[in-house]
């Protein structure tokens, strides 16, 4: 199991996964991606350019160096079997929940927040999940599959019922799932207006929050497999999670970055900046 392993990013930074309380891990997994598959790759990216960013947030004023943080590398996953990878990740998930971690994944394509979203809710029975995206990711299949990064808040309220999956950026999706979404989650189509609000309306109550970075607009983020133009600024995103700094966030994840759509790097270290503004979120 990775908790078994030794810490891999910041070496002097991170701890061991013993004195941690929030442990990094990340999934290289895009094996239902519908449109440009590379998510695969994403862990790995953040990891050779998170090396170059500083540990220190002007936005939260906050350093890594002063949390317990323990990155604990990638999760090894088979090709071809989808519901393997699922029960693998929600497997190595749940041990960490087991050892009252908090958990911040990397992907890897939407759909791994499922069964890390399923292992937290073990723990947390009354699990709120904050959504950011550009699309709302409520098939309730793809070309027949069910398991799929189109359909993974589909199978996250097949989980959890109505009432719980708070959507924001939402921007693409069939006329089906925004008809579904009108009557079983909460949507904010096309920006992140009202985060302010459900914070005061979750209070304490534990979070798992997703990011699929492709709730950015391709000018700032185009390394992403299935881009939308229309999409929320940087700015946009940091202040929205600096409102989200008094929630109970127990789970999360950021998803969606295919480096090699991006040559400049810059995607990448979007990407990383948003780790670790959450990271600094869930333990600050």
């Amino acid at each position: 199991m990775l908790k078994d392993q030794q810490p891999v990013m910041h070496e002097g930074v991170f701890s061991e996964y013993a004195e941690s309380d929030l442990v990094i891990f990340g999934i290289p997994f895009d094996g239902t991606v519908s449109f440009r598959p590379g998510t695969r790759f994403g862990p790995q990216a953040v990891r050779q350019e998170l090396d170059g960013l500083e540990t220190y947030s002007p936005y939260l004023e906050l350093d890594l160096v002063d949390y317990k943080i323990c990155d604990l590398g990638d999760l090894t996953l088979p090709f071809g079997n989808t519901i393997k990878v699922m029960e693998l990740i929600e497997n190595e998930a749940r041990s960490f929940v087991a050892d009252n971690k908090k958990t911040l994944a990397v992907g890897g394509e939407h759909l791994v927040s499922y069964p890390l979203i399923k292992a937290h809710l073990e723990k947390y029975p009354d699990l709120h999940v904050v959504h950011l995206d550009a699309h709302a990711d409520l098939r309730d299949d793809y070309q027949g599959e069910k398991l799929s990064h189109a359909s993974v808040m589909r199978r996250v309220f097949d989980e959890m019922g109505a009432g719980e999956i708070w959507q924001f950026g939402i921007r693409s999706g069939t006329k089906e799932e925004f008809g579904f979404a009108a009557k079983n989650t909460v949507m904010q189509k096309f920006d992140l207006e009202g985060i302010e609000k459900i914070v005061g309306l979750i209070g304490d109550q534990p979070v798992y929050f997703s990011i699929d970075l492709d709730v950015l607009d391709p000018s700032i983020f185009s390394g992403t497999g299935t881009p939308e133009p229309g999409g929320v600024s940087f700015k946009e995103l940091m202040n929205t999670m600096q409102q989200m700094t008094s929630l109970n966030i127990v789970g999360g994840d950021v998803v969606e970055l295919s480096p090699h759509y991006d040559l400049s790097g810059v995607s990448t270290a979007v990407a990383c900046k948003v780790l670790r503004e959450l990271a600094l979120i869930m333990v600050g």
